[in-house]
């Protein structure tokens, strides 16, 4: 009877044996599987720093291109920020131009004239080393971004569609109209 308990008892630590390889079979994983969870892992973790690499060079583009944009306006800024003044400096030259055209031709008023004349020519210098610079004079041609028409003539000289005549002088601040002319358009037919 001893044989036959030995023989049990083999028995039962072969099916402990089994039981528990086929268990430990159940929680580990073979090499495929290892090597296919790893790749999982590895690729979910390049497209989390993929898409962190992205972002990052999303936010450094958009703050290069803030930068730009920063740059740009403060150059207008710069660029333009005598405009109010000049605008508001601007009438001083259309009396000076009055004053020159109603006493131009009268004997009396030439010393005046010539006072006047070197005025306008100083105060117009003095603007244009800010960058003012008139537009419009008699025999151009209509450019309505540069000038205002304020009615038409008929002039034989001059070509059809010129400003025949100029009623207030226009002027332009590096590039940019602050007061378009206001003339009369030559109109042939």
């Amino acid at each position: 009877m001893s044989e036959q308990k030995d023989f049990k008892d083999n028995e039962t630590v072969q099916e402990q044996k089994e039981s528990a390889e086929q268990k430990d079979s159940e929680h580990f994983l073979d090499e495929e599987e290892i090597k296919a969870l790893c790749l999982e892992h590895v690729c979910s973790k390049c497209d989390v720093m993929g898409e962190a690499r992205d972002e990052r060079l999303r936010a450094m583009a958009e703050s290069e291109n803030l930068k730009k944009r920063l740059a740009r306006e403060t150059d207008e800024l710069k660029k333009f920020a005598t405009e109010k003044v000049i605008s508001d400096l601007l009438p001083v030259l259309d009396n000076l131009d009055l004053a020159l055209a109603h006493s131009k031709n009268l004997d009396q008023c030439k010393d005046f004239v010539t006072g006047v004349e070197m005025t306008r020519k100083i105060f117009l210098d003095a603007l244009g080393k800010h960058g003012l610079e008139p537009v419009g004079k008699a025999g151009d041609e209509f450019d309505p971004n540069f000038h205002e028409a304020m009615g038409m003539a008929q002039q034989a000289d001059i070509p059809d569609n010129a400003v025949a005549q100029v009623m207030q002088c226009g002027y332009v601040l590096k590039g940019r109209v602050i007061r378009p002319a206001k003339v009369l358009v030559n109109k042939l037919s």
